[in-house]
């Protein structure tokens, strides 16, 4: 008689264990992975990826595209894994290799897609304003720096993944073994809640840059130096919203995570993959495409709108002539490198103008 635990966790009665060198008892998965969603998972990710390397080479804002390919190059790695444990004949559901490293994947690119937020965020900061003579950036939470911004959230994601990971490892050694789950889930809860109040207090952050450039965002002046291209406020707004909608996705999706762990292995959100497809794969797809079409690199990139070949800025000051100027003018209160411009048309009819920087 077997002196193994009986076995506890889902197997599919209609596809029968192969038992196979690196094969579990169970599906891990709670459910076998449909065939439809990893191909279209493929399809989809493929595509922003083509996309993205196409904004890489026109934007030329590098860092941020090069965290947006990263984040579907692991998207397309992880769904072929997940393509490997749907049905026969094209997959092996009881696979443990598979479900590792799809999980490892999938669940590490939203990494770099945070990390690209991240750089959204001090891009804008340090596009729309200068730090003051005390050093302190007006715009920017608490006056904090680009690099302690970026510092402190990209350090949070990469030690929550790790636990994540470690958690999820050790869930599919202790279902190969029959062994109880409960301690590695711990674990991988651990992760997700970490990430959860780390996100939640980057979306802080975020609103509190939002309200301390109000009235950029409310501005619905011309700041394009006469070329078109309509308020500069407007634009500004309409790449925040992009930027605030992507966060809240990335957010969605951790959240979602988080409550299916909590039921633990073998839970009800963990073991229908509609839940994965809407709060996982979804909100990911939305998000990286929301970041594609409005591009920060179109903003602050080397030939966007904020760009210093541009000419374009959106801070809009007083004016002391309603009429073009080609001298300096002097912008009292604005920052230091604008305070000194020249007028780049009449303004007989409004009373602020956008400022066009001498360097």
């Amino acid at each position: 008689m077997s002196n193994k635990p009986p076995i506890d966790g889902y197997v599919d009665p209609n596809i029968p264990n192969p038992n196979g060198e690196g094969d579990a008892p169970i599906i891990i998965y709670g459910y076998t992975p449909t065939l439809a969603l990893s191909i279209l998972a493929l399809i989809l990710f493929t595509l922003l990826l083509l996309f993205h390397i196409y904004r890489f080479y026109t934007t030329r804002l590098y860092a941020f595209s090069t965290l947006l390919i990263f984040t579907t190059l692991c998207e397309i790695v992880g769904y072929v894994f997940r393509l490997r444990s749907s049905p026969p004949p094209v997959g092996n559901p009881y696979n443990v290799i598979n479900f590792v490293v799809q999980y490892f994947f999938i669940v590490t690119a939203p990494v770099f897609l945070s990390a690209a937020i991240y750089t959204t965020l001090t891009s804008f900061i340090a596009a729309l304003s200068e730090d003051s003579r005390d050093g302190v950036n007006r715009l920017s939470p608490f006056g904090l720096s680009k690099k302690t911004i970026l510092g402190i959230f990209i350090t949070a994601d990469v030690v929550a993944t790790i636990v994540q990971v470690a958690g999820a490892a050790l869930i599919g050694v202790s279902q190969s073994n029959r062994k109880s789950p409960v301690t590695a889930n711990n674990i991988l809860l651990a992760g997700l809640a970490f990430q959860v109040f780390a996100f939640l207090v980057f979306l802080i952050l975020l609103f509190i840059f939002i309200f301390n450039s109000r009235k950029i965002m409310l501005s619905t002046h011309t700041a394009d130096g006469g070329r078109g291209g309509g308020g500069g406020g407007a634009v500004m707004r309409m790449y925040t919203m992009a930027l605030v909608a992507s966060s809240l996705l990335v957010y969605l999706r951790t959240i979602f995570r988080l409550a299916e762990t909590s039921q633990g292995v073998g839970g009800y959100a963990s073991s229908h993959e509609v839940f994965f497809g809407v709060l996982e794969f979804a909100p990911i797809v939305v998000a990286i495409g929301l970041l594609g079409w409005w591009h920060p690199g179109r903003l602050v990139g080397r030939n966007g709108l904020l760009s210093s070949s541009s000419g374009l800025v959106l801070l809009t000051f007083p004016v002391a002539t309603s009429t073009a100027s080609s001298t300096p003018v002097k912008y009292p209160g604005a920052p230091t490198k604008y305070q000194y411009s020249y007028l780049p048309h009449a303004t007989a009819h409004n009373t602020h103008t956008p400022l066009v920087p001498i360097y």
